[in-house]
């Protein structure tokens, strides 16, 4: 501010934001977030704006996620608040999207996507959640980036449940599993079979389920994870 360096004080408060979010103080990283976005708009800085509209996106979906934490309730079934929160935070992922395409930002597309795949689900749109989260995983197919390959059939899987399409969750479970052993990630590789073991004993295969659930415990064993 002193030397009146805007861009610095844009990408400054954008960062004090960022930061507040992860203290959980989320109501004053909004304002700092919006300073950003402000700040950007008047220089025309469009990566700037991108930027600050995708923050705003995630302290209203984490601050949407903490209150919800209080009610132990499946996707859909959340009180106003929580709802109201999540919906600014879908809001604000889809300006963020419609700005990132018109910057041919790819990579940008795609975490936006994801994000509004788990806003919609935690809305308990699952039909919307499944059509981003489908976009998500085309492009994270495009970048090779086999992690947010994986987080998408993940996202598939657990929303195709809420549809009662357990024969296409465990389809994406699966591929869950795949890339997770491709990844060498056990923790990742654990919650696969758990999941897969939960949507075999909906499928009423039950031999299978508790091979995926025998696993499951296995590898928890093996990481210590009481």
């Amino acid at each position: 501010r002193t030397i009146g360096d805007q861009i610095g004080e844009a990408k400054a408060s954008g960062n004090l934001g960022n930061t507040l979010k992860i203290l959980g103080q989320f109501d004053e990283a909004v304002v700092c977030c919006q300073r950003h976005l402000d700040i950007s708009r008047e220089q025309g800085d469009k990566v700037g704006e991108a930027r600050a509209l995708y923050n705003i996106g995630n302290v209203y979906h984490a601050k949407g996620k903490h209150l919800s934490w209080n009610t132990a309730q499946d996707p859909g079934y959340l009180p106003q608040e929580v709802k109201d929160t999540l919906q600014k935070a879908s809001e604000y992922y889809e300006r963020n999207l419609s700005l990132v395409k018109e910057l041919g930002d790819r990579a940008a597309q795609g975490r936006a996507y994801g994000n509004l795949g788990n806003t919609q689900y935690l809305l308990g749109n699952f039909s919307e959640a499944i059509a981003f989260h489908k976009e998500r995983l085309a492009i994270a197919k495009e970048f090779g980036d086999k992690a947010a390959e994986r987080r998408a059939y993940s996202n598939l899987g657990n929303a195709h449940i809420f549809l009662g399409r357990f024969d296409i969750s465990a389809e994406y479970y699966k591929k869950t599993l795949q890339l997770s052993r491709q990844l060498k990630d056990q923790a990742v590789e654990a919650q696969a079979c758990y999941s897969l073991g939960n949507t075999c004993t909906l499928l009423q295969d039950y031999e299978k389920a508790i091979e995926y659930h025998l696993r499951h415990l296995v590898i928890a064993q093996e990481l210590g994870d009481r």
